[in-house]
């Protein structure tokens, strides 16, 4: 007898989805911080509430107290552990302690290479490790900054929808809130892709579209980088990953007023990855009462790794910039409050 739809479907999910232990890489837990002059680093494995292993990141300024918190959220098939390491740095430098995580089958994390089954289930993780650091320690005196690339962008979106008090500013870098039409299928594709969907998650998809690093990524070592190293994924993306991405950036899109928070949009004007309308629309609609919009002419979609050294700088010192304003207008507002507060105790006891 032949097996049914469901039988055939979870034989193939059961296939597609193991992966051998041999391919699970350093998965033994480092927490031995590594400091490199200014700078310290130090990585740690976690368990998401599946069991799987992922692996978390910090950078810090050695020589004082960080004055606030940056959380990294990275993009589609990269890392944040080596492609961010020339990165992050920089923002320790400037006093700043910056956390990534590498998510469910990205970098050196557990699960199978770049397979997103549930985007919901991404943020619980992000979310979960991220509100775990804040509220640690002296953390918890600290501001605290949501940061992300492309769709780590959309993971910023999603983790201040989540908990719309708890950050205290967003920095977005080409976020994923609208698919450039240049990088998006047609409607014809994008019904093949729902309906293969459902019966093969997990298989890369046999419909291709432009090289996305070769449209991201303006330096030709910066993409060599990239394609070379192995904690980044080179491969076709896989069906479910592909639905879950379209279906995230479509409800993103929709939703853009509902953001509240302070946050910097910062977008190459030459960005064929995502959508620059996507940024600007997400500045015109959202309803935060504090909010900047950065376009940067000629400049591409990786506006940190990719573009020449003078062209990443400036991006660098707009962001360091808004988040330094930020850290001064929140205190000072800390401590009128605090001022208020005591003015009214010494009031009532007298």
């Amino acid at each position: 007898m032949a097996p049914d739809f469901k039988t055939l479907k979870q034989s193939i999910m059961r296939f597609h989805q193991f992966k051998p232990t041999s391919l699970i890489q350093n998965k033994r837990i480092n927490d031995k911080a590594h400091v490199d002059g200014q700078v310290g680093y130090s990585e740690e494995f976690i368990e998401n509430s599946r069991g799987m292993q992922l692996l978390t990141c910090k950078w810090f300024p050695v020589n004082q107290e960080p004055r606030a918190l940056i959380f990294f959220c990275h993009g589609y098939a990269i890392d944040c552990s080596t492609t961010f390491k020339d990165i992050a740095p920089k923002f320790a430098k400037e006093g700043f302690a910056v956390h990534g995580i590498e998510y469910e089958g990205h970098g050196r994390s557990s699960g199978l290479s770049v397979y997103i089954d549930n985007f919901d289930l991404l943020i619980d993780d992000v979310s979960s490790h991220f509100s775990k650091i804040s509220e640690m320690g002296d953390n918890t005196k600290k501001k605290r900054f949501l940061m992300g690339e492309s769709m780590g962008g959309a993971v910023v979106l999603l983790l201040h929808r989540k908990k719309p008090e708890f950050w205290d500013g967003g920095i977005l870098i080409a976020p994923m809130c609208k698919i450039a039409e240049e990088m998006k299928p047609s409607r014809m594709v994008i019904s093949m892709i729902n309906m293969v969907t459902n019966l093969i998650p997990s298989w890369k998809s046999i419909i291709h579209g432009p090289d996305i690093l070769n449209s991201a990524i303006k330096l030709p070592e910066k993409r060599h980088e990239i394609r070379t190293n192995p904690n980044c994924y080179n491969g076709w993306p896989r069906m479910k990953t592909m639905s879950e991405l379209f279906r995230i950036s479509l409800d993103l899109e929709n939703r853009l007023n509902e953001v509240t928070m302070p946050f910097i949009v910062l977008h190459g004007e030459d960005d064929k990855v995502t959508d620059k309308g996507g940024s600007k629309l997400l500045y015109e609609v959202a309803l935060s009462n504090d909010k900047t919009l950065k376009l940067y002419p000629e400049m591409w979609h990786s506006l940190l790794f990719g573009e020449p050294p003078e062209n990443s700088e400036i991006v660098f010192d707009d962001i360091v910039q808004w988040m330094q304003t930020r850290i001064t207008t929140l205190q000072v507002k800390a401590n009128n409050h605090e001022a208020k507060t005591s003015n009214l105790i010494t009031s009532d006891s007298v």
